[in-house]
């Protein structure tokens, strides 16, 4: 026998080398059920994750609550942003005004709450943009006074109340107007001519729907 033949290794067995393949198999398995699903997927079947400091911990609930002596539609400041403890509701509606008819639109907000809208007239009318407290009804606050057709904005109640417009149709034909509004508004309330009163309850804004499979 030469020296070069007496330096070769024996290669291993079959059966140690299936001995060395279950032993990595059992040490990944271990692996995987101490540390990685703990770790990665939040699952612990053994207790070792918890243990050993590893399981995540589920979020804490931070949703906004209703702060005392406020309600459902009362902002709530965090740093330059406004929460709500609720979803904001939308309307759209459409009033038709006969000649030389009238008709006033509100919303009621608590103080703070915010409103964007848009309206549009079939023609020209008087229109008054305004608010009334609730504490007095009779201490009219107007926000915009002018004679048009259309208009888009947004407001901030400076006091509880309900806020809207007064249109007049001063021709001799009907005006149609058209309005669409999001806000953290309680309900809308319509005035007519006749001094009939309707309030209209209103939906929250609907969030999108899951596809059907």
């Amino acid at each position: 026998m030469t020296e070069a033949q007496a330096a070769t290794p024996e290669p291993p067995s079959k059966r140690r080398l299936f001995q060395a393949t279950v032993s990595a198999f059992i040490a990944a398995s271990v692996i995987l059920v101490t540390t990685v699903l703990p770790v990665e997927y939040g699952l612990d079947p053994l207790g070792t994750g918890k243990a050993l400091g590893l399981l995540r911990e589920p979020p804490e609930d931070q949703t906004i609550v209703v702060p005392q002596g406020k309600d459902m539609n009362s902002p709530i400041r965090l740093g330059d942003a406004m929460l709500y403890p609720r979803a904001y509701k939308v309307d759209a509606i459409e009033l038709v005004l006969e000649p030389y008819d009238y008709v006033e639109y509100k919303y009621h907000l608590v103080q703070d709450a915010g409103m964007i809208f848009n309206w549009k007239a079939s023609a020209a009318l008087n229109h008054d943009f305004h608010g009334d407290p609730d504490a007095n009804p009779e201490d009219v606050r107007t926000y915009d006074k002018s004679t048009k057709s259309s208009a888009s904005g947004s407001i901030a109640a400076p006091v509880s109340g309900i806020h809207g417009w007064f249109w007049e149709n001063t021709s001799n034909e009907p005006v149609t107007i058209k309005l669409a509004s999001a806000g953290f508004y309680s309900y809308a309330v319509e005035f007519r001519s006749d001094k009939t009163k309707h309030r209209r309850e209103l939906q929250d804004a609907p969030l999108p729907q899951s596809p059907t499979p």
